[in-house]
């Protein structure tokens, strides 16, 4: 199906779903009672559902799952709208006005044929409309209502476009070793705050390094989460097959379970 045809059966599809959330926040005692701060968490969880969906490849989830984040969305656009400053087809056309005018490859006419080059010009043109108003480091604003592992990583991008950068992944993880360094030299100072200060230093430098290897920090992350999560459940299984209490292992013995764990789980894995 053509992204026109498409077009065409969607529209409609979409006024139904805005006539029935608007129609939902006036009759439904629940969703009547929800402020704009409200709608922030919901939009978070969504989102987040969303994309653990997608990261999942199940398109009967993920179609879902955006259906969902779409009427959240929906739902604190129209109680954005109710006090009267702005109305949905503003607000709708503002976004589309937006998409235009940071897309003039695809709308004026203008050259950029590499990804590079349309990251670059986004950026000049998000620079140009933000520097009436802006104060400061022109990275003040850039994902700082993002939770922090991607917003360091959005940080070293930005920078990155405007010429400072690491070289490769192994120069982010020789400074990820300076900034350790730093962390053990303030442990044997005695001076928690500073090596707290330099843990979080470290932290920044190491959320860089993904994106050095072709990665997302955040799922890079989420995905060792979820291996760890896999490999606990092994440990407290071999723990309870030998009628064995975890919290009274010695840290040795909680080392040879956990190797055994992993060594399961991987065989597990290299199995399915």
């Amino acid at each position: 199906m053509s992204g026109k045809q498409d077009e065409t059966r969607s529209a409609p599809e979409f006024s139904r779903l805005l006539a029935v959330v608007s129609e939902l926040r006036e009759k439904c005692a629940w969703d009547r009672e929800q402020t704009l701060a409200d709608t922030s968490r919901h939009l978070i969880e969504e989102a987040y559902e969303a994309a653990d969906a997608i990261t999942a490849g199940n398109p009967a989830e993920i179609a879902e799952e955006l259906g969902d984040l779409i009427v959240q969305a929906l739902f604190a656009a129209v109680i954005a709208t109710e006090t009267g400053a702005q109305d949905l087809a503003g607000l709708l056309r503002g976004a589309a006005d937006k998409l235009i005018r940071r897309h003039p490859h695809v709308y004026a006419g203008v050259d950029a044929s590499t990804v590079e080059q349309v990251l670059d010009q986004w950026e000049r043109i998000k620079e140009g409309e933000a520097t009436k108003s802006r104060h400061g480091s022109s990275l003040a604003k850039t994902g700082h209502a993002l939770p922090s592992l991607m917003r360091a990583e959005k940080l070293g991008e930005k920078t990155r476009r405007r010429g400072m950068d690491w070289k490769d992944a192994r120069e982010v993880l020789a400074k990820v070793r300076e900034e350790l360094e730093e962390v053990e030299r303030a442990l044997d100072a005695g001076n928690d705050a500073e090596a707290a200060e330099e843990v979080g230093d470290m932290m920044l430098a190491l959320a860089n390094v993904p994106r050095f290897l072709g990665r997302d920090a955040e799922q890079t992350l989420r995905r060792s989460c979820d291996k760890f999560v896999a490999r606990f459940g092994e440990v407290e299984r071999l723990a309870s097959s030998r009628g064995l209490d975890l919290k009274d292992l010695s840290p040795t013995e909680l080392e040879a379970l956990w190797q055994e764990a992993k060594h399961s789980v991987r065989a597990g894995d290299s199995r399915a």
